[in-house]
């Protein structure tokens, strides 16, 4: 068996740092290690993360797009282009780029890993919530509903997209998002303090008053909770169909 060569040393120098997230210290590593490998794409990914991570997108940009030369199928690689292209305001090359992503998913289950999954599915939330907040509601549930289909074990998306529903007035919606999210997370307090504020808002006051005593048997200091049960119970206060404060 030969011996590990320097670059090997450098190589692995390299994702020490970089797997401990000491960036700074990984980059000469790993810029030396490519310059004497330049058909590693992973070292080209790893880099591009440590630039991106710099403010220097020109060259994140140039290390994600060789990255991607060397391995067209990276799909790490693609989703980091993405988001760096993103960040230049190149927005038509970003979405071409995180289309072949998928589409190279297309068919194959398996085809993306836990990392991937995850960081497409937070790119759709991101997305339906920049929609969200211009009241393009129906765009966004859309982007929720693809987060989901890559993610559907996310406890949080579900209630970001039950309180889109809630915006749309469409309560029914919203509280089978709340209680799903609660079925995966039963400790998952915005899914139980959200709950509450809907049930509140279909005038099912005893139900909402249910799920905030819930959160105070989690979390016995919750503020949100302490403040809608005290308001849910002034009887000067909002009445059932009113819209108590958002959490």
């Amino acid at each position: 068996m030969s011996s590990p060569t320097p670059i090997d040393h450098l190589i692995a120098q390299g994702r020490e740092h970089y797997s401990a997230g000491e960036f700074e210290r990984a980059e000469p590593f790993l810029a030396e290690a490519a310059s004497a490998r330049p058909r590693f794409p992973d070292l080209y990914n790893m880099l591009g993360v440590v630039y991106h991570s710099q403010g220097r997108f020109q060259d994140a940009e140039e290390a994600f797009e060789t990255a991607l030369k060397l391995n067209p199928r990276y799909t790490e690689a693609a989703l980091n282009l993405s988001v760096t292209y993103n960040d230049r305001g190149k927005y038509d090359r970003a979405r071409e780029v995180y289309t072949k992503a998928v589409s190279a998913s297309v068919g194959q289950p398996n085809a993306l890993d836990t990392f991937a999954r995850g960081k497409l599915a937070n790119m759709h939330a991101d997305t339906g919530a920049a929609y969200a907040g211009l009241a393009m509601f129906d765009e966004a549930v859309r982007e929720y509903a693809k987060a989901l289909d890559l993610c559907p074990e996310f406890a949080d998306l579900r209630v970001r997209l039950g309180n889109v529903y809630r915006d749309m007035g469409m309560f029914h919606a919203a509280v089978a998002e709340f209680e799903h999210a609660k079925k995966l997370r039963p400790d998952f307090i915005p899914a139980r303090i959200h709950l509450g504020v809907t049930m509140f808002s279909l005038g099912r006051k005893d139900a909402a008053l249910a799920e905030w005593n819930d959160v105070l048997e989690i979390d016995p200091e919750n503020k949100s909770a302490k403040l809608y049960i005290r308001v849910a119970n002034d009887e000067n206060g909002p009445r059932a169909g009113s819209a108590l404060p958002r959490p």
